[in-house]
């Protein structure tokens, strides 16, 4: 594994708690990528808008965390698109082992260290 690589959360609000645990892999000594993280309350206005895109801009990928959430999380939904607009790779987690909710375009697998790792490494 080379260099940290920067990935980009997007999440459902309903599913922070998830993203918590996937933040606490990502504080593992041994990983290889550096968690970005803009959730807010509010993710409708502008300026929240362009700080998201700057950063999924820098990021090298995504990762979705997918669940029934996502379906209706107007904020991660413009996430995953803005980064299919600035050419991203995106992953997508299932969030929940019972959950297999599926997103339009967005390929999803089930959540392990070795299908984050694998896909990081691709980036």
């Amino acid at each position: 594994m080379a260099d940290k690589k920067t990935v980009f959360i997007a999440f459902a609000i309903e599913d922070e708690r998830q993203r918590d645990f996937l933040k606490g892999q990502s504080l593992n000594t041994a990983s290889p990528f550096e968690f970005v993280d803009m959730s807010v309350k509010e993710a409708y206005r502008d300026e929240w808008k362009k700080k998201v895109r700057a950063r999924i801009r820098r990021s090298d990928g995504v990762i979705a965390l997918v669940s029934k959430n996502s379906l209706s999380s107007s904020g991660q939904k413009w996430e995953v698109q803005c980064a299919k607009e600035e050419k991203k790779k995106i992953l997508g987690i299932w969030a929940y082992k019972d959950d297999r909710t599926s997103l339009e375009g967005v390929n999803t697998k089930v959540w392990t260290w070795k299908a984050i790792e694998d896909f990081i490494d691709s980036l």
